[in-house]
């Protein structure tokens, strides 16, 4: 499928999404695509095929792990990231921070994926028993890769 279609097609979704999200007061559950696209657009990733087994996109060599979560128009408590894969194959972890209102891409971060695992290890905390951190703690061992 053509970049152009692609991109037509995110617009969309994403469109109706925020629309759903209006009407419904619920997600319409595109996150982690919204998060793939825009990473390999901004980033310049390649996407893996649908259902690779622990990463999401690549870098030339490099497998890349994408993570998404939409920001809310207010500041609640800590916002957590889904399930970080620790035993994947997988050479980095990167964050997609999406604006509540729009779901455009407002930040995104990056990790190694052995940082992110030294910091799953640390005992503690159940949450990160499960592999989940809160994207606070993400974002203190990462690098703000998008927009510099």
């Amino acid at each position: 499928m053509s970049g152009k279609r692609l991109s037509g097609i995110l617009s969309e979704v994403q469109a109706l999404a925020v629309e759903y999200k209006k009407l419904t007061g619920k997600p319409l559950g595109v996150t982690g695509e919204l998060a793939e696209c825009h990473a390999a657009r901004h980033l310049g990733l390649d996407l893996a095929p649908a259902r690779t087994n622990g990463f999401d996109a690549l870098r030339g060599d490099q497998r890349v792990q994408i993570k998404g979560r939409v920001l809310p128009a207010r500041k609640r408590a800590s916002q957590m990231m889904g399930t970080i894969k620790r035993d994947a194959a997988c050479d980095r972890v990167v964050l997609v921070l999406l604006d509540g209102e729009t779901l455009d891409p407002a930040e995104m971060w990056e990790a190694p994926m052995a940082d992110v695992t030294a910091l799953l290890d640390r005992p503690g905390s159940k949450a990160r028993a499960r592999g989940s951190l809160a994207v606070t703690t993400f974002k203190s061992i990462a690098e703000k890769v998008w927009p510099l």
